[in-house]
């Protein structure tokens, strides 16, 4: 099924995905499952938190098994180095449960594996707590990180309830293309578990059709389209310019290409700091804003250049002004990821109505959904970058009818409420058909 279109049906349906019916409305008891969550600004935490928000709001009781916050800095704050779990409320009728996990100043691949491991350990004994205080109709659980879906799967058995997997990132996958983990041996290994943990699901959902299309590769049979979302009413085309440009000192006439999100090894920045220096003699800035584990090597890269600027994450009452500040959003990915995660920032770059230049494959997921609203050259070509750069820079007229397009785009695809209103009569079949 299609989930993010106010119009039933889309053309990029899924063939093995099975309609369903429309059920009749009644609260339902939800236990979420995943690794990040609110106050975390950005990527998974934004969209479980904002999504659990919104079920609340729809009378849904819901409960929280996450870690607590470190992402997208990997830092916990002092209080958070501890083997104590912490209970609190999100938005006052929320119960989160926070259980404590191991976070690397520096994630490597082992690391990245132990930081997991950590947190599989340590939520699994709070989700089975959950499931037998709670009794939800349904656990929701997200990946990554994979490591911790044995939990959720143990909890739905003693709970009587269908778990619901949703996958962000195809972390396995992702892991081996870009070097993070290396053993051929591991890698068939890891396959082998990931295919057999997701098919133990009652539904397995991800957010982009390619990847849809690669989890029931794997052998899983019920596959859904959950698309990621962004609120069309709270980011909108600036009508005027972006305080922003006062603030950094960036001149009225200057073209703006901006960065937005996490600076990790998988988005390739360097593609971006490679672009300023081979344009400083252009009336080109970047401003790049954002957090993570690579930030401090890409200020140290940008060194010397005059037109660059970094911003730290920005809250949500900025983000309009922020987004609008771009006249062209830029999106670098490194090669072997463009298929296996679909950028989260993305909808927020449509939803502002400015013109998008992505990094990707041509036949990728990441191209497919920036086609129309924006260009897309081949990831890490620093002369195509550079090329399409130029390209978006020097025609107005080109941006503007691009930007139309991508505003267009995100009222069509990926409307908040559209995408939510689908998710939950999804939800209700799920747990319908259990206690069926």
């Amino acid at each position: 099924m299609y989930i993010g279109n106010s119009n039933n049906e889309s053309p990029e349906e899924p063939s093995h995905a099975v309609l369903t019916p429309t059920p009749s409305f009644r609260p339902l008891k939800i236990l979420v499952h995943g690794l990040n969550f609110p106050p975390d600004l950005i990527g998974i935490a934004k969209y479980s938190g904002e999504m659990v928000s919104w079920l609340a709001a729809r009378g849904h009781q819901l409960r929280v098994v996450t870690a607590p916050p470190y992402y997208p800095a990997w830092r916990l704050a002092p209080a958070d180095r501890t083997l104590r779990y912490r209970a609190e409320r999100f938005e006052t009728v929320v119960a989160v449960r926070r259980c404590p996990i191991w976070v690397p100043a520096r994630p490597s691949g082992l690391k990245r594996l132990l930081h997991l491991a950590s947190f599989a350990l340590s939520s699994t004994p709070a989700l089975m707590i959950e499931a037998l205080r709670f009794r939800p109709d349904v656990i929701w659980t997200v990946a990554p990180a994979l490591a911790a879906v044995p939990g959720a799967l143990v909890a739905g058995r003693l709970a009587g309830a269908p778990c619901w997997l949703h996958v962000q990132d195809l972390e396995v996958d992702a892991a081996f293309r870009l070097g993070l983990l290396r053993s051929p041996r591991l890698h068939r290994w890891s396959l082998a578990v990931e295919g057999w943990l997701m098919r133990r699901f009652a539904r397995v959902s991800s957010v982009a059709p390619a990847m849809v299309a690669a989890i029931a590769a794997k052998g899983c049979r019920e596959v859904s389209l959950v698309r990621n979302w962004v609120d069309t009413g709270r980011i909108v085309p600036l009508e005027r310019p972006s305080p922003f440009r006062d603030e950094l000192g960036i001149p009225a006439d200057a073209i703006v290409g901006l960065y937005t999100g996490v600076f990790a090894a998988k988005q390739g920045m360097e593609l971006v700091i490679a672009a300023a220096r081979r344009l400083s003699d252009r009336p080109l800035y970047f401003v790049l804003a954002g957090d993570g584990a690579e930030k401090a090597a890409i200020i140290a890269a940008a060194a010397g250049l005059d037109r660059v600027r970094f911003l730290p994450l920005q809250p949500v009452e900025r983000l309009n002004d922020l987004l609008g500040l771009a006249d062209i959003h830029l999106l670098p990915q490194r090669a072997g990821a463009d298929d296996l995660m679909l950028p989260s920032k993305l909808t927020g770059m449509l939803a502002s109505g400015r013109p998008v230049l992505a990094a990707a494959a041509a036949d990728r997921a990441l191209a497919g959904e920036v086609a129309g609203c924006g260009l897309v050259v081949p990831s890490e070509d620093l002369d195509a970058f550079c090329a399409g750069l130029l390209a978006l820079a020097e025609d107005p007229d080109r941006r503007r009818v691009l930007g139309l397009a991508a505003r267009e785009r995100a009222l069509a695809v990926w409307r908040r409420d559209a995408i939510l209103e689908q998710f939950e009569r999804r939800l209700l079949v799920l747990a319908d058909r259990c206690r069926a």
